[in-house]
């Protein structure tokens, strides 16, 4: 994604993620809240894997819609401490506002963070 394609989503609240289902094959589509940071793509969810984070496991291959703008690209779970408190603050100043990071730590204690990387610009 370019920076003028970021400029006009970045204030988007939901991302609609699309991956395959891992055991039917079919689309399978949710609704998720999302934050760019420096043109990174993060996403979050908190509490045991659904079905779209055990798809993408089996396959990183996404596509996305924010603001009715479509992508597509590949999506890696985030591992990197740097880069996961990268991902919680750009999420949590997002939805929720600054806080320390010992609140925004707690706030994601339970939660497995995403990169999409993004593979095409529209």
């Amino acid at each position: 994604m370019s920076p003028q394609n970021l400029s006009k989503i970045a204030a988007q609240k939901i991302i609609l993620l699309t991956n395959q289902g891992r055991k039917t094959g079919k689309p399978h589509k949710v609704e998720l809240w999302f934050a760019l940071n420096e043109n990174k793509l993060y996403l979050s969810h908190e509490g045991q894997e659904t079905d779209w984070i055990k798809n993408i496991k089996k396959n990183e291959r996404v596509s996305f819609e924010i603001g009715g703008r479509n992508f597509k690209g590949r999506a890696t779970q985030l591992r990197d401490s740097v880069e996961l408190w990268t991902a919680k603050t750009a999420l949590y100043e997002k939805y929720i506002g600054k806080a320390s990071r010992e609140v925004i730590e707690d706030w994601f204690s339970l939660s497995t963070l995403f990169f999409i990387q993004p593979a095409d610009t529209n």
